[in-house]
């Protein structure tokens, strides 16, 4: 038996992947993953809000046939469960976001791409049995931003998700603390071609200095709509808190939002994003499809989530840990594990599709 196989074998739930991590990785990528912003109120909250919130069982209902398939924004999934952008996956494993990819490919997953890949997004779209979703961060370098748009059409990806919370850093004191860096020979392929400065990385604000070389802080509405004329591809916003963005963003052409404070990683004090999601459903009224994202590490979370309005939920630190401990076979088994606990919290609350998880189904 492998290491990596003992270690996996020990997972019986997504929260065991971080303790199993913290023994296989270095102290400094560790802290990278699980770290939030500032004193982590919000990165608590996130989970908070979940174990607050009660479910309602009915009895008696047929549920020998679960179903939890969907199709979002054109593409059919077989659960509203998707892999999260995340960054540098080469600190977690050596083969990076390609044994991501085959993770996804295993379990039937949607990996939606991060710009801060370490490996190319061609790379990533090649080796993947299904269309990825491309999640952009925009730069100051107008054409730049257009092009990372085109090769997400060019490569095939099915939406492109534009983070819209981070005009700059947040301020991460565990990265600050773990002395973060890239190590040498992990590179950001999909910023080569930028400045010469995005390229070293991410180092943290020092002195009175909060701007980073690859975030935009002056993206504004009016590029916005540009970004909505250049592309063909669905068009979601990641990082809606309030229900008046929400409108706008959808009055603007978007044709989803992803609800989310960034995993916690921002601005700390935030409301969880499970709370800015009872907030936006109803203002929203089913004009564009929701996703939530932030703390989902249960089946029953997922339920929540989806009976306060969302159609899906992703995922991110728990699919990391998995990665780190056991690769591709990690990360089919946290996204197996959430989709078998999804199952049986719809069968236990007489729920046997996704249609008839509703409002009621909240205590």
């Amino acid at each position: 038996m492998s290491p990596a196989t003992s270690l996996l074998d020990q997972a019986v739930t997504l929260s065991d992947f971080e303790a199993l991590a913290r023994q296989a990785l270095p102290h400094m990528a560790f802290e990278y993953i699980a770290g939030g912003a500032g004193d982590e109120w919000t990165l608590r909250a996130n989970r908070d809000a979940f174990e607050r919130t009660l479910l309602r069982p009915r009895a008696l209902v047929d549920v020998s046939n679960i179903d939890t398939s969907l199709t979002l924004l054109g593409t059919h999934m077989p659960f509203p469960i998707l892999l999260a952008p995340c960054a540098y996956n080469k600190l977690f494993h050596s083969e990076g976001e390609m044994e991501t990819v085959r993770g996804a490919n295993l379990s039937g997953a949607t990996l939606v791409a991060s710009t801060a890949s370490t490996v190319s997004l061609e790379e990533m779209a090649a080796a993947s049995n299904k269309p990825l979703w491309f999640q952009l961060y925009t730069s100051r370098d107008r054409e730049f931003t257009w092009d990372l748009v085109r090769r997400a059409e060019e490569c095939g990806c099915a939406a492109i998700c534009v983070t819209v919370d981070v005009s700059v850093r947040g301020m991460r004191d565990r990265d600050t603390r773990a002395q973060f860096d890239l190590p040498a020979g992990i590179e950001r392929p999909n910023f080569r071609g930028l400045s010469p400065e995005a390229l070293k990385g991410n180092p943290r604000a020092t002195g009175r200095h909060i701007y980073s070389p690859n975030l935009d802080p002056s993206f504004t509405w009016a590029d916005l709509d540009e970004m909505r004329r250049r592309t063909r591809l669905p068009l979601l916003a990641k990082g809606v808190l309030t229900a008046a963005d929400a409108l706008r963003f959808v009055d603007a052409g978007c044709d989803g939002l992803i609800v989310s404070n960034h995993g916690a990683r921002t601005l700390d004090t935030l409301p969880a994003a499970l709370d800015a999601l009872r907030e936006i459903a109803p203002a929203l009224a089913g004009r564009a499809p929701l996703l939530l994202d932030g703390g989902v590490l249960r089946g029953t979370d997922v339920v929540k989530a989806l009976a306060l309005g969302a159609s899906a939920v992703l995922i991110g630190r728990p699919y990391l840990y998995a990665l780190a401990i056991a690769g591709a076979a990690g990360v089919v088994r946290c996204v197996d594990m959430l989709q078998r606990e999804l199952e049986m919290s719809m069968a236990l609350l007489g729920r046997p599709d996704l249609a008839s998880v509703d409002a009621s189904v909240l205590w």
